[in-house]
């Protein structure tokens, strides 16, 4: 593993917290030699996460369709920034650059953005790790939700188990270095 991506929020969110995790978490990631990939803002915990890899002396990498860029939200001090049309165009870019994908608190994009890349690795599409990183136990009732889908038989427990589901980033990033995919749906 050399990059992991990073969905969290545009927004700090009401609780100062939120944001010391992010920025504990792109520190951490720098710190374990990994490279950050994300959505490229300077703003939210996108910002935050940005901020403590490059001052953990860590590479990350932004990605951020033009019409961002040009409202003037893109990070100036990031490695790279990949400029793209669309937010699809970004989605793909960022899943094509990780090795591994985290979400952290958002809302409806941060979500989406996981989302797609969990049910890409349940459909085999890759078989990177993807995990929440459940701060203040944020995604608490999401997590609960999950296990009522495997309850309800409209998922696989192995695709709830596939999770990597921690308070912390360090054990988060433990589970990755180890991570190994169940066998595929298909």
């Amino acid at each position: 593993m050399k990059t992991v991506c990073v969905f969290c929020g545009s927004s700090a969110g009401r609780d100062p917290s939120f944001r010391l995790t992010a920025t504990a978490a792109g520190s951490a990631i720098a710190r374990a030699g990994l490279s950050v990939v994300y959505g490229g803002g300077k703003v939210g915990l996108m910002g935050a996460v940005a901020d403590g890899a490059l001052a953990a002396g860590g590479r990350v990498f932004g990605v951020m369709p033009r019409s961002l860029v040009e409202r003037e939200i893109a990070h100036a001090g990031l490695s790279e920034l990949h400029v793209v049309e669309t937010m699809h165009e970004r989605k793909t870019r960022m899943a094509d650059l990780a090795d591994g994908f985290i979400a952290l608190p958002g809302g409806a994009g941060t979500l989406d953005e996981f989302f797609e890349q969990w049910t890409w690795a349940q459909l085999g599409i890759h078989s990177k790790p993807c995990g929440v990183l459940n701060a203040k136990d944020y995604f608490g009732p999401l997590i609960s939700m999950i296990e009522r889908i495997v309850n309800e038989g409209f998922m696989a427990e192995s695709y709830s188990k596939m999770l990597v589901i921690e308070a912390s980033i360090e054990p988060m990033l433990k589970r990755f270095s180890a991570y190994s995919p169940p066998a595929h749906k298909w």
